[in-house]
């Protein structure tokens, strides 16, 4: 199995094509739903989809040494929230079977 890239307009395609409804439709139903994802986390909710995973907020610790990977400048970073996913049950019990290729 070769690592896959998806996108929104794969996504958006796809829906189009399981759907038969209006590309225009399909693809303004996927944007309201990711910002409606964006801005529930931004106002510190956390998101479950049965069967999919749970999206949250989540604090990083700041650290007063860390270091620029391009410069090796040392600076402080604040404590921050990041976005979490916790796959679910059922996605995790799919991805489990799925053929692992030796390298």
């Amino acid at each position: 199995m070769s690592l896959k890239k998806i996108t929104k307009y794969d996504l958006v395609e796809a829906v189009y094509q399981n759907t038969k409804h209006e590309k225009r439709v399909v693809q303004e139903v996927v944007e309201n739903l990711l910002l409606e994802l964006k801005d529930s986390l931004k106002d510190g909710a956390t998101i479950e989809l049965r069967g999919f995973g749970t999206f949250e907020p989540r604090l990083r610790k700041g650290r007063s040494k860390a270091r620029n990977p391009k410069t090796g400048e040392l600076l402080s970073v604040a404590p921050h929230y990041v976005a979490a996913f916790r796959s679910g049950q059922e996605l995790r019990k799919a991805l489990w079977d799925l053929p692992v290729q030796e390298e």
